[in-house]
């Protein structure tokens, strides 16, 4: 049996949280509220008209500039805070990036759940989309730099796998309350509460990681972080290490130039083939609109929200199977 300092669990949890938080609002994002017609009818009249009159083809119901913005408003500013994090990380470490991602989701989703008008909807998903892009920029980094060398990878997707499993839980949560009228979409976007209060209890609960102390100087601090989460004294190592990455890294003056560069080219290539071929799949499409899918193939109201839990049970065992084999395979 695998023992890990009570320090390493303290912190793993609280990536469970983030990773829990996140995924919810995934499974939030489109096809969960705006396939429920109380939802529809209260912001989007024309969409919930087309959908139960028109006589048009299936694909044409959900053709609506305000429905497309809802969806993919908390996208577009995950993108763009994305950069914003990226300075916040390194100039105040992983632990304040994910407080301030858990402030942006508790607001966001208070937004959301007492909307009533479209513009409440609108920003309360900006600001969601913040808190994702905060979290994104600091959970993967901070588990890196916390996970022992031989489960690195296994930890990693574990984060993942809280993601999949977020949006299997979000899936079920529609399907139960697509019934409760009129404010089961309420109670849906509401929920998400739920886990971004964990989230923002557990990134007060946890600690800085030793390199981000490390490369903004606190030299001691990060020593005896690094002891403390490894249960152990013997760190002199590990310790020598981060000092000496963290120093190669401050003599990086221009790392996109150096990104550039032919030698990084095989690295860069892959990253980017891989995420675009991802998204060539479909997947994501699937994902965020799999009950409206559903709906236009010929399935009810029911019907379509419960395909959409099944394939969430696909997408979390097939992440299962990843945590099992990277490390090994």
């Amino acid at each position: 049996m695998l023992l890990l300092p009570k320090a390493f669990l303290i912190q793993l949890q609280s990536m469970t949280d983030h990773g829990a938080t996140q995924s919810y609002l995934y499974g939030k994002s489109a096809g969960g509220v705006t396939s429920m017609d109380d939802f529809l009818e209260e912001f989007f009249p024309v969409v919930y008209e087309r959908k139960h009159k028109a006589k048009e083809d299936n694909y044409c119901k959900f053709d609506n500039q305000n429905l497309q913005l809802f969806t993919s408003s908390l996208y577009l500013a995950a993108l763009v805070a994305s950069f914003i994090a990226s300075k916040v990380c390194t100039k105040h470490g992983r632990r304040l990036t994910m407080q301030a991602a858990s402030i942006f989701f508790l607001v966001g989703v208070i937004l959301n759940a007492a909307a009533v008008n479209i513009a409440m909807l609108i920003i309360g998903r900006i600001l969601l989309g913040i808190g994702v892009g905060f979290a994104n920029q600091a959970v993967p980094l901070f588990l890196s730099e916390i996970a022992p060398v031989h489960i690195r990878g296994a930890l990693n997707i574990l984060f993942q796998l809280d993601v999949t499993i977020g949006i299997f839980v979000a899936n079920i949560v529609n399907y139960l309350v697509s019934n409760i009228h009129p404010w089961g979409w309420r109670l849906a976007l509401g929920l998400a509460g739920v886990p971004a209060t964990m989230l923002c209890l557990g990134s007060m609960v946890i600690a800085e990681t030793p390199t981000s102390l490390i490369e903004r100087e606190m030299l001691m601090e990060g020593l005896a972080m690094l002891k403390k989460i490894r249960g152990t004294d013997n760190v002199d190592a590990e310790y020598e290490e981060i000092l000496h990455a963290c120093e190669m890294a401050r003599q990086v003056k221009q790392p996109f130039k150096n990104l550039m560069k032919r030698s990084s080219r095989p690295q860069l290539v892959i990253a980017i083939v891989m995420q675009v071929f991802q998204q060539f799949t479909g997947i994501n499409a699937i994902m965020f609109y799999a009950p409206v899918l559903f709906q236009t193939i010929g399935f009810k109201n029911d019907a379509s929200l419960l395909s959409a839990v099944i394939t969430g049970i696909v997408n979390v065992l097939s992440t299962v199977v990843s945590v099992v084999l990277v490390d090994k395979v």
